[in-house]
């Protein structure tokens, strides 16, 4: 009988040495799902920006940055383009040289 009960109490040091074992792995997959939800967070929030500005403020955003110098210099593209966008608008109907004469005073007026 001490055999049977020897036997048993070795199996269940076993198992519960295996499930010690095999308990600890599954924490890191936690830890790679902070990474990709930080990484969804910081893509959604520079949502609007394209190629390399894109890709650096992901960056400095994954890396915790929240340096004023790469989001002003995309802001200051990004309101040329919208000073484009508004001048075009306002001057649909011109054509040619008028088209031009007025987009160069709309845009140096801006």
């Amino acid at each position: 009988m001490s055999t049977r009960i020897s036997l048993l109490v070795a199996s269940a040091v076993l198992a519960l040495a295996t499930t010690a074992a095999f308990a600890a792995p599954q924490s890191t997959p936690s830890s790679t799902t902070g990474h990709s939800t930080k990484l969804g967070q910081c893509s959604h929030a520079n949502a609007g920006k394209t190629g390399a500005d894109y890709k650096s403020a992901v960056a400095a955003c994954m890396k915790g940055d929240t340096g004023a110098a790469a989001p002003a210099a995309s802001d200051a593209k990004k309101t040329q383009q919208q000073k484009m966008a508004d001048c075009s608008h306002a001057n649909a109907g011109k054509k040619g040289a008028d088209y031009k004469a007025a987009m160069s005073s709309c845009l140096k007026g801006s």
